[in-house]
């Protein structure tokens, strides 16, 4: 089934806050359950996942540290990683449940929840065709979870970073907010770069281009985009070095 697919190996990288649903804090069973059938769909085609998932859902550490909740921001940035970590362990119930196996894999270590990050078991599951979900960012404060799923891209050799979204890829400007936005098909890192476009942050960005690792861009929420992207059909935004 392997020759079904462009990308073999994936890292898609989930924001906590798309799993907030409607809701927009919190857990939405209903997310869970439609993000775990996504994944399925592509690792039963052969594909194997990695994803990468934040917390801004239950904490984001760059926002408590302003002056109103006065929480330091190394203090901060670690309760963030640990909200991402319930986010892991909501993920890998959702795909036990539809039958995939999965592991969680942490940067800060905690032997009762989930097995510490090593690189070389990371590539063993996936390898096994197991689904791997890192948590804990990278395990450093100042570093978002964008950048922590460049980094573990390029550690697991993934063919590309899939950016899971809730709209259809990248545009001129915020198109919930203004309908003249114009969507664009692709783009280098070096125009994410000076259009200052809201992909990932800049660090993760170059970090892409520096191993010219290409992303792409799309919108999770419908059903079948995710495996769509995977065979390698025209969806969402993707970026390149071209």
């Amino acid at each position: 089934m392997q020759d079904q697919i462009r990308y073999k190996r994936i890292l898609l990288k989930v924001s906590g806050e798309a799993l907030a649903g409607a809701s927009k804090c919190g857990i939405d069973p209903s997310v869970i359950n439609f993000v775990s059938d996504e994944i399925k769909s592509v690792a039963d085609v052969g594909a194997e996942v990695a994803v990468v998932i934040g917390g801004g859902n239950i904490f984001r550490g760059l926002g408590a540290s302003s002056a109103k909740l006065g929480i330091e921001r190394t203090q901060g940035d670690y309760m963030g990683m640990l909200a991402t970590v319930i986010n892991a362990l909501a993920l890998q119930a959702g795909l036990e449940d539809n039958g995939v196996i999965s592991r969680v894999q942490t940067a800060i270590a905690m032997q009762q929840v989930a097995e510490p990050y090593i690189r070389r078991r990371a590539l063993r599951h996936l390898e096994k065709k197991r689904v791997v979900i890192f948590a804990a960012g990278t395990g450093n404060p100042y570093f978002t979870t964008d950048t922590a799923a460049s980094l573990r891209a390029m550690e697991i050799h993934a063919n590309v970073i899939l950016k899971a979204t809730r709209i259809e890829g990248v545009f001129s400007d915020d198109p919930l907010i203004n309908k003249d936005a114009v969507k664009f098909e692709k783009l280098s890192y070096i125009d994410v770069l000076n259009k200052n476009l809201k992909v990932m942050d800049f660090t993760s960005i170059s970090l892409c281009m520096d191993n010219k690792l290409p992303i792409v861009v799309f919108n999770l929420l419908v059903k079948g985009n995710l495996l769509k992207v995977v065979k390698g059909e025209s969806i969402g935004t993707v970026i390149t070095s071209d």
